[in-house]
Order: C-alpha cells, then sequence, then structure tokens
C-alpha cells in the first residue's frame, strides 16, 4: 500500500515519539555531551572521554544503566544522579531534533489532505514534552494534538489506545497507528485499528 492509500483510506493518524517522528539516539547523545561538559566544568575530568565513553555504551548495550557504568568508570560521585536525570527531563538541547524526513513528508501530506495527526506518547510526560519541545517540526506543531498514555490510563501499555479512541469518538476503522513497539501493534490488532510499522515508511517497502 502505498503512503497516499494510507492516506485515503484513514481520517485519523496517531503517532508515537521515539525512534518514529525522529531517531532518539539524537537525544540521549546531546543530553550525555552536556553530561560530559558539565563533569569537565565541575570535576576538571575530561569531556571528551566521558562522552566518547558513553557513546560506546549507549551504542553496545543501549541506556540502560548508563549512567551508573559511567560513573564507574571515571569515579564519578553518586551525588551526580540527580544532575543526570534533571538534564533527562529538561535539557535545552545544542540542535534541534530532526524528523525522518520520509515521517515529515507523510505527515505534511495528512495536512494537505485535512487529515487529522495525533501524538500519542509513553513514557514521562516531562520528559517527553521537553523533547517534542525541541523537535524541528517545520510548522507542523500547529496541526499536532498530543496526548501522554500514563495521563490516560494506569495501564498505558495495555489500554492506553482504547481509551484514547473512545475519548475522541474515533472509529477504529477510520484510524492508523504508526509506531514500532510491539505493544502498540498488539493494542491496535485487539481493537481493529490499522497499524503500520514505521520502518515501512523509512525504507523502500511502502511505494
Amino acid at each position: 500500500m502505498t503512503p497516499a492509500e494510507y492516506i485515503n483510506d484513514h481520517e485519523a493518524f496517531v503517532f508515537e515519539l521515539d525512534d518514529v517522528l525522529y531517531p532518539v539516539r539524537d537525544f540521549h547523545l546531546q543530553v550525555y555531551y552536556l553530561f560530559a561538559s558539565f563533569m569537565e566544568y565541575t570535576e576538571q575530568l575530561s569531556a571528551n572521554e566521558i562522552l566518547q565513553f558513553m557513546k560506546s555504551t549507549y551504542e553496545q548495550t543501549g541506556p540502560e544503566q548508563i549512567l551508573e557504568k559511567t560513573m564507574s568508570q571515571f569515579g564519578i560521585s553518586t551525588k551526580y544522579k540527580e544532575n543526570f536525570a534533571l538534564l533527562n527531563k529538561t535539557a535545552k538541547l545544542p540542535l534541534k531534533l530532526l524528523i525522518f524526513d520520509p515521517v515529515l513528508k507523510f505527515m505534511q501530506d495528512l495536512v494537505v489532505e485535512r487529515r487529522t495527526i495525533y501524538l500519542l506518547v509513553a513514557g514521562d510526560p516531562e520528559q517527553q514534552l521537553n523533547k517534542i519541545r525541541q523537535v524541528e517540526w517545520n510548522g507542523l506543531e500547529q496541526y499536532i494534538r498530543v496526548f501522554f498514555k500514563n495521563e490516560i490510563t494506569m495501564n498505558p501499555d495495555h489500554d492506553s489506545l482504547g481509551k484514547f479512541v473512545t475519548a475522541h469518538k474515533l472509529h477504529p476503522k477510520a484510524v492508523l497507528v504508526i509506531g514500532r513497539a510491539e505493544a502498540d501493534q498488539h493494542m491496535a490488532a485487539e481493537l481493529g485499528i490499522n497499524y503500520l510499522h514505521v520502518d515501512k515508511l523509512l525504507s523502500a517497502e511502502l511505494r
């Protein structure tokens, strides 16, 4: 199915955020840069060495326990855990977060065709809102309505989509979810909602 066919067949489009609209790696690496710079300023440690370690660790094992591994590697005090957590929630990034080009084009086409665009976002609302504010939207922000799964239900990976669709009086067959998480795909299938894995937008598979 082509992007135009998806647009013709649906009225409402529900996007996730991380690794769907933009590469979340871009966010993490900029936070690591800010943290490394802070460590150089406060503890006279090498910002470059810390950043390279965090980047290498992230690419090997992801963001889990990355601060603990970094503190152990460089002898950093645990008192800086709060600083790192704050950076993840409120950091002003050096660079804007850029939307994947095919996703940007798809969303621009949705606006032209007067389709409704939602973000239904997993994760901590404060942190995710900070990311959203730092995305380079190219003018799309005025056409997008943002909602957070954690504010809709206590079980965001189980029934947030269903409650969202019901609250907005959306017909399941008129909705297309664009995501990456397996939980989102299962939720959509249970509700009879069509689901498009974002990789299809990012590859030549969708023509």
